[in-house]
Order: structure tokens, then sequence, then C-alpha cells
């Protein structure tokens, strides 16, 4: 897959590490540096516009995320997920999402619900407009709002990492993913458990959510044997 500018536009000289670490991760997250695709660091440099100093130093966090893969005397590779991977990005969600889910309902549910209802009315205009990749954005946009609206920073710090892994692990979906409509009325119905503080529905669609997610991605993906039952 092509390099798309748009994704990989120059940064300022000064810059941070961070900020270059996040212009790559958002390109592997939206398929532009697809699983296995090896990063050359004079390349990015030059679509960057740093030096290779930041950007060492962003891959390297990119590594500790888990996002990239180092092979001695050959360099960096975006990690290919398994299906052992996408079960435990999908353990890992639920543990986290499930978390912030009980703080937000202990505390200001209108201003959380209020939140969701934006990232809600995103995803409603990118299904109207059948833009997929504008939908899996405003997707992505919900749950991170969702874990936001905790107010715990580190929950919202291990859901920005599992977000761009999830991403990763539907770009195996293609065309095997929920109906658009579906998809939005999945995340309607956990809007509406957080506006009426419906604990045990939101908790319990929540996780049906995640097991529905992770049913998709393992059928759609080569050589996974489906479990039995």
């Amino acid at each position: 897959m092509g390099l798309e500018m748009s994704e990989l536009e120059p940064v300022s000289r000064r810059s941070t590490a961070e900020i270059v670490a996040d212009r790559i991760r958002t390109a592997i997250m939206r398929g532009t540096f697809g699983p296995g695709t090896q990063l050359g660091e004079v390349d990015l440099a030059a679509r960057l516009g740093v030096s290779r100093g930041p950007l060492r130093e962003a891959m390297q966090r990119l590594v500790a995320e888990g996002l990239l893969r180092s092979e001695r005397h050959r360099g960096l590779f975006v990690r290919e997920l398994g299906a052992d991977d996408v079960r435990d990005v999908y353990i890992a969600r639920t543990a986290v999402e499930r978390a912030a889910a009980l703080l937000v309902v202990a505390g200001d549910r209108s201003a959380a619900a209020r939140r969701l209802t934006g990232a809600l009315a995103a995803m409603e205009a990118a299904a109207r407009a059948g833009d997929p990749v504008a939908l899996a954005d405003a997707d992505h946009d919900f749950h991170a709002e969702l874990v936001a609206a905790s107010g715990s920073p580190r929950l919202r710090r291990m859901t920005d990492g599992l977000l761009v892994e999830t991403r990763m692990c539907l770009a195996a979906l293609q065309d095997t993913g929920p109906p658009a409509p579906d998809l939005v009325d999945e995340h309607r119905v956990l809007r509406d458990a957080v506006r009426d503080g419906d604990t045990e529905r939101l908790l319990t669609r929540l996780e049906a959510h995640m097991n529905d997610a992770v049913t998709r991605i393992l059928a759609a993906m080569p050589d996974v044997v489906p479990a039995p039952g």
C-alpha cells in the first residue's frame, strides 16, 4: 500500500519525538503501513521533515508499545497480529473499558452521555455517507471518549495503545464487519445505558460488543480453527 502524504505530513523540526510517534502511529492505525511493512529511517525522516535522532526515539516508543518489531540486522517492521494477539487485545480492551464504564456510571453520567452523543453523531454521519474509514475513526473516538469520561489518565493511556492495535486487528475484517446501521445501533445502546445509569446493561452489551468483534475478526483470518460449540 502506498504512502498517503495527508497522513505523513512534515512536522516542525522543533517537534518532539512524541509528535513524530503519533504521526507514525496514525499511519499504522489507518493502514498506510500495513502489517509486515519495513520502515526505513531515511525515507521517514525525509517525509516527516525531522532528523533521524527524534525519529529513532519515536520508533523505539512504538517498539515498546508493541506496534513495531525489531529484527537484528534487518530493521523495524510493523507487527503482524495473529489470532492470539486478537484475543488478547480484546481481553485487555474489555477489562479497561469495563473499569472505565464503572467509573463513568458512578460519576457525571450526563456529561459522559454528551461526549458519547458527539461521537455517536459522527458515526451516524459516516454511516449515512457510506464512508468506512470515517466510521472506523468515529467508532475509535466513541470508545476513547467512554474511557476519557472515566477521568482516569492511566486507563486512557492504555486505551490509546489498545485502540491502535484494534484498528490493526480490524484490517483482517475487510468486508466482513457488521453493517454500518447495526454498528451504530450497538453504540447507541451503550450511550443510552450510560445516560440511564444502567450498569448491568452497559457491561453486558460492552462485553457482547467485544466478543462479537473477536468472532468476526477470527472468522476472516486464514488458518484459524473455529472454537467448538
